[in-house]
């Protein structure tokens, strides 16, 4: 498989090779779905709450006796249908996380890779270590190439100067290839991957 090689400063032409076991798979939308589903899921804070019975304060004695008042019955001042009483099965604190099988989870990150492919919105980008951290030349490559929306995925670690130079870019992002994840990729429409992180990857799965 080939995916077209760009450079982010200069010039670089030409395409490289990728590996179909990681790139070149059927393009699975429930995996995708399963996946973001649990990514979302445990980045909720969880820290809806409201007063129960418990929480609010005021007396637990019975307001007034049960029969010969004319009143409808009622219990103490806490109960939730008094003005200023508990809420009745209200949201807790809780987390939203949930399991995920470690092959689903690696299965739908190729699966995102794979559909950046197929939609020839893939592109390997050639040296991501910029000399200076001028965002007019990351915008000018990326303009070259029809880029408006991307996600950048580079080595073990991010270039200074590059992450200084599109911190001014909207809808360009960049991450370590540790960070690579299948929400970050799909909510972004194109793909731009080093060599380093694409030989990284490749280790990821294959080792």
């Amino acid at each position: 498989m080939k995916a077209k090689v760009i450079a982010l400063e200069g010039k670089a032409t030409g395409e490289a090779s990728l590996k179909k076991s990681i790139f070149g798979l059927e393009i699975r939308k429930d995996i995708l779905h399963r996946v973001i589903n649990w990514q979302l899921a445990r980045r909720q804070a969880g820290t809806h709450s409201v007063k129960n019975r418990s929480d609010v304060t005021g007396s637990q004695k019975k307001l007034f006796r049960q029969k010969g008042t004319g009143n409808a019955r009622t219990g103490n001042a806490k109960s939730p249908h008094k003005r200023s009483g508990g809420v009745a099965m209200g949201p807790v604190v809780r987390s939203h996380a949930h399991n995920l099988p470690k092959k689903i989870r690696a299965l739908g990150l190729k699966v995102a890779l794979s559909s950046k492919q197929a939609d020839k919105k893939l592109f390997v980008v050639k040296g991501d270590a910029l000399k200076d951290a001028k965002t007019s030349v990351v915008s000018k490559a990326l303009k070259e190439n029809g880029v408006d929306s991307a996600l950048i995925i580079t080595g073990d670690s991010v270039n200074d100067n590059l992450k200084k130079a599109i911190s001014n870019i909207k809808k360009v992002d960049v991450i370590p290839v540790q960070g690579a994840n299948v929400y970050d990729i799909i909510r972004r429409d194109n793909l731009l991957i080093t060599e380093d992180a694409i030989k990284k990857l490749e280790e990821r799965f294959d080792g």
